[in-house]
């Protein structure tokens, strides 16, 4: 049994003491439980202090659970916390009216202990789930942005090349989590950037070729922060680590993949990552015009870049455009 305080804090509300303490009787040896017998006073011990999950009642006096979801789902501090609804009321219209509210579960009375031990034990290992991966996801980000600082002193790019990528993952016919995978793995494309020296990554002027070699070196740096992990993410951020200066002809680095050797989140990537390069201003140069990099785009479709994903990324300019407004400094 873990220690109570490394416990998770549930909120029981229900008007019947009763049933109070069923519930203290099923859940008491696990969880930490606070009781509420009424939606208001529900409503302030969750100001006090937010629960983990609440288990709450429908039919009470003068606020009942129904009333008490509405006010927890429309505050924004508050509508991340489920809701189970254990109520004695079981018609189907009651249960369809608690989801719709927002309740991420529906147990009705007289109670099932076993039912509700794996119930909550279910939602709340969603939670840490939820939690597990947006701080996976942030780390991305937060990695993304360091190799970003060194280059280019700014996490906006980072910020426009990946939804422009999740633009033309759409446009491109993936899915919405395909997509949305896509733009949350796009920050690491460029981390193999911490591993090439100030004096070129920095550079005003032209790379030499010494210069350059070294610096193509920074994609098989990326991949090899990335191998090896289990995380499908971390997987997908590997390959664009690894692809993103990779060219439709043959002619890019590190391995001169052609065409379709390239992955179609490489060639996404390669795409979102130039327009955005060529519209920022770099140490090396001012930031171009939309029109004359849609230019440059349309004169290496076929050379740099897989010419279908040209046409698409060109038919959603306005939806660039926005992005590019929207996340400039």
């Amino acid at each position: 049994m873990s220690h109570i305080s490394e416990r998770e804090r549930i909120l029981v509300v229900d008007d019947e003491p009763a049933n109070l303490k069923v519930m203290r009787e099923v859940l008491g040896n696990d969880y930490r439980l606070s009781f509420a017998k009424s939606g208001e006073l529900a409503l302030q011990l969750i100001e006090n202090e937010p629960p983990k999950l609440i288990l709450l009642d429908i039919m009470m006096p003068d606020m009942n659970g129904f009333e008490v979801c509405k006010v927890l789902k429309s505050n924004q501090h508050t509508a991340h916390i489920p809701v189970i609804f254990v109520t004695a009321l079981a018609h189907e219209q009651d249960e369809s009216e608690g989801f719709a509210l927002g309740a991420v579960d529906y147990i009705t009375k007289p109670i099932s202990p076993a039912i509700v031990r794996a119930r909550v034990k279910t939602h709340l290992s969603l939670i840490q789930a939820e939690q597990l991966q947006l701080a996976h996801i942030d780390l991305i980000n937060r990695l993304g942005r360091a190799a970003e600082y060194k280059d280019t002193d700014t996490g906006e790019h980072i910020a426009r090349m990946s939804r422009y990528s999740k633009v033309l993952a759409l446009a491109y016919g993936m899915s919405e989590y395909q997509a949305e995978q896509l733009r949350q793995a796009a920050p690491m494309h460029d981390v193999g950037k911490i591993g090439i020296p100030d004096s070129i990554l920095l550079k005003p002027g032209r790379l030499d070729a010494t210069e350059f070699e070294h610096m193509k070196q920074h994609a098989i740096i990326g991949a090899k922060i990335l191998e090896d992990s289990p995380s499908p993410l971390l997987q997908l951020a590997h390959k664009l680590a690894l692809e993103h200066h990779e060219k439709w002809d043959g002619t890019g680095y590190p391995y001169g993949l052609k065409g379709e050797e390239i992955s179609i989140e490489g060639r996404i990537v390669s795409i979102a990552d130039v327009f955005d390069a060529l519209t920022s201003v770099r140490p090396y140069k001012d930031a171009w015009p939309v029109e004359k990099a849609v230019e440059l785009l349309k004169a290496e479709s076929g050379k740099h870049f897989d010419p279908q994903l040209i046409d698409l990324f060109i038919g959603q300019i306005d939806s660039i455009i926005e992005i590019k407004s929207t996340y400039s400094r």
